[in-house]
């Protein structure tokens, strides 16, 4: 008799240990799916706070890059490596704090590869004011080729 008490108790034990785990089971799935839908929620709400990039922001960020291009320059790292990163920089800043926005293009948003070429244009404008010396010629020449096109285009 003794052992079939062991058995009741064995099998109760194991009964509630199963009936506390699928509680415990219920429980933690809805507060994960109650946190994935705030998580969402609040990711929701940020995307629709973003604030386009002012003048004043772009002007810090291609500052930054070519601060960057600049530095890496100088510390013999390969020239267009070092314009990729500081212009994926440039690009993912955007995208990042401003959700593509620009202020001066309006309601229109920039996929990353068009903020990196843009990017890539204005941060070597800025670093050949910075550190000239550090910018190869095929590069120099290749924006003041396209400066020119560009200034010719806006006077159209």
């Amino acid at each position: 008799m003794l052992s079939c008490n062991k058995c009741y108790l064995l099998m109760s034990i194991n009964f509630f240990s199963k009936r506390i785990l699928k509680l415990l089971s219920i429980s933690l799935t809805i507060t994960f799916t109650l946190f994935e839908i705030n998580t969402i929620n609040k990711q929701i709400k940020a995307e629709k706070n973003l604030i386009a990039a002012s003048e004043k922001d772009l002007f810090l960020y291609r500052q930054m890059g070519a601060s960057y291009l600049c530095i890496a320059s100088k510390a013999e790292v390969d020239f267009k490596k070092g314009l990729g990163i500081a212009s994926a920089t440039f690009a993912n800043v955007i995208i990042g704090k401003h959700g593509g926005a620009i202020r001066e293009l309006g309601d229109e948003k920039l996929d990353e590869k068009k903020l990196y070429n843009a990017g890539t244009f204005q941060i070597v404008g800025s670093a050949l004011n910075i550190c000239p010396e550090s910018i190869p010629n095929n590069i120099k020449n290749d924006y003041e080729k396209r400066l020119k096109q560009l200034v010719k285009k806006s006077k159209k």
